[in-house]
């Protein structure tokens, strides 16, 4: 008797602990911010042309796929907040370094509300730290795709940003391609070594990279 009481106090408490990480975090409860700059040929080659992105249509490299609030383990989404949602005006003016103004929408939602700012004061923030981070000219001149070792692209940033350090940067792939570069950030956007569940280089020695159409 006893253990079918535990076995129900068990299952109760996990159905219960489920559904409250269904509702979300509280809203600035964060350590620090990872800037995910995707590459658009990329997300294009596997996604996005194929929804009929008008990303898709434009000669995009790097753009902002978002900004992060992260714990030192894990991450916030879905947050809990007061702050009201961005105007379609806002979402729009995104969308010469986001793509288009729905993956911004899509990005306030998921991660902007967790950073307990504002959307004006978030996206504000957003473009600051893109704008802070260099993405390498090399990359925009490749007039043919290349199969490249993912290193070769952290060095390339780690070089057009003196200060940045391997440990403030990795880069992802997906499907045997250049993925993403991801940067940690301090609340104050200053380069921070990233958490060890985002330091997770891909290794792959050729990766595809797509040039710019």
């Amino acid at each position: 008797m006893r253990q079918r009481i535990v076995t129900a106090l068990v299952a109760a408490a996990l159905l219960w602990s489920g559904a409250a990480r269904a509702e979300g975090e509280q809203a600035g409860d964060f350590d620090y911010y990872v800037l995910a700059l995707s590459w658009s040929p990329t997300w294009c080659a596997l996604e996005g042309a194929a929804r009929g992105s008008p990303q898709c249509d434009r000669p995009l490299g790097w753009v902002l796929h978002g900004l992060w609030p992260q714990y030192e383990t894990g991450w916030p989404s879905y947050c809990h907040g007061a702050e009201r949602d961005p105007s379609r005006s806002r979402t729009a003016a995104m969308a010469d370094i986001m793509g288009t103004d729905g993956a911004a929408w899509y990005q306030w939602k998921k991660h902007g509300r967790c950073s307990g700012l504002s959307a004006e004061r978030y996206f504000d923030t957003a473009r600051a730290a893109y704008a802070r981070i260099a993405r390498p000219e090399v990359f925009r001149r490749l007039d043919r795709d290349v199969k490249l070792p993912a290193a070769v692209v952290e060095e390339a940033f780690l070089k057009a940003n003196p200060g940045l350090e391997a440990d403030e940067i990795t880069v992802t792939c997906k499907a045997a391609r250049i993925e993403e570069v991801r940067i940690c950030l301090t609340r104050d956007l200053a380069p921070r070594r990233c958490g060890a569940d985002v330091i997770r280089d891909c290794t792959l020695d050729a990766a595809l990279f797509e040039a710019i159409d």
